[in-house]
């Protein structure tokens, strides 16, 4: 007698630095992963993967590819920091709505778990831990497309198209996140750094939620399950951290040589404001999870990840 399978968790942004770790996570927990992106990564993993554009793919025989491979949950981990308004409606609004079209066709509702961004918030007053009854109020075009896209979700799940939950995330750190925000660029100066040609670090006064991204997939894991449906929920430390410290601990994992690293105290333009941090309160009552990896074991992670990927400069 032939064994049923165990329907599968199909990651769209697989080979993004969060698809991969929610994929790690599901693997670790003994669920079939489909990984979906636009292009096959040049590693090789044991889970099936689909090559494919979701923002260009016809919704009907996306539908019939996801029933294919029996997939029950979903999590978009697709998108990231594009300019315009155009690319943002694109990556974080167009592919959506294309994704929620084809989970309409399944014959079950299915667990969608949309990655959100703090962003959605907007800037937030210095000393708030934003709550997610905060109304939204974005002002960048990547924040205003990330919002589209969680009221996207919202208002299938009210229709009874999909199973759908937001989780509203904060910035990140940790293995494979290295090219994200000001610590990604602060990783590369760092590598390209000598004591002849120093990296100069821009030390704003201000602060920043960061989490690791093995602790969003820990929470992504949990809502594939929970009872949530409907909700979004903040996923973030719940601290904000000054950009100093956050530097302090990069420098002190990298070891640069004696006068290789110049800080100069200066504002920089932000995406978000000089402040933010989330009330991770629902998080804990709704799934169950509080973050686990400390700041200092994962930036330190973060910054040995990106080794291979950062080769020395020569003079």
């Amino acid at each position: 007698m032939t064994a049923r399978r165990e329907p599968a968790v199909a990651v769209f942004g697989a080979t993004g630095c969060v698809g991969r770790a929610v994929t790690a996570a599901f693997v670790r927990a003994g669920r079939p992963v489909l990984e979906v992106a636009r292009h096959r990564p040049p590693y090789a993993g044991d889970n099936r993967f689909l090559a494919l554009d979701a923002a260009a793919a016809d919704p009907g025989e996306l539908a019939g590819l996801l029933a294919a491979a029996r997939v029950d949950t979903v999590v978009n981990a697709t998108g990231g920091w594009v300019t315009g308004e155009a690319e943002n409606e694109c990556a974080h609004v167009h592919l959506l709505e294309n994704l929620l079209a084809a989970l309409a066709r399944a014959p079950g509702r299915i667990r969608l778990v949309q990655i959100g961004s703090v962003h959605e918030y907007g800037p937030l007053p210095v000393g708030t831990a934003a709550e997610e009854t905060r109304p939204p109020c974005p002002v960048s075009a990547y924040g205003r497309s990330k919002l589209a896209g969680a009221e996207a979700v919202l208002r299938a799940t009210r229709a009874g198209l999909v199973d759908g939950v937001v989780l509203r995330v904060v910035n990140l750190c940790g293995p494979q996140a290295a090219e994200v925000g000001f610590l990604g660029a602060a990783v590369r100066r760092l590598h390209a750094a000598t004591s002849e040609r120093p990296a100069e670090l821009t030390v704003a006064d201000a602060h920043r939620d960061f989490l690791d991204v093995r602790d969003l997939a820990a929470a992504v894991l949990a809502a594939a399950t929970a009872p949530v449906a409907g909700q979004v929920i903040n996923v973030g430390r719940g601290e904000a951290v000054p950009v100093a410290r956050l530097l302090d601990l990069l420098i002190a994992a990298a070891g640069p040589p004696p006068g290789a690293v110049r800080l100069r105290a200066a504002p920089v333009d932000s995406r978000g404001g000089d402040w933010t941090q989330v009330d991770i309160g629902r998080a804990a009552r709704s799934l169950g999870w509080r973050p686990t990896v400390e700041l200092p074991e994962s930036i330190k992670d973060m910054w040995d990840a990106s080794r291979a990927d950062h080769p020395v400069e020569q003079p």
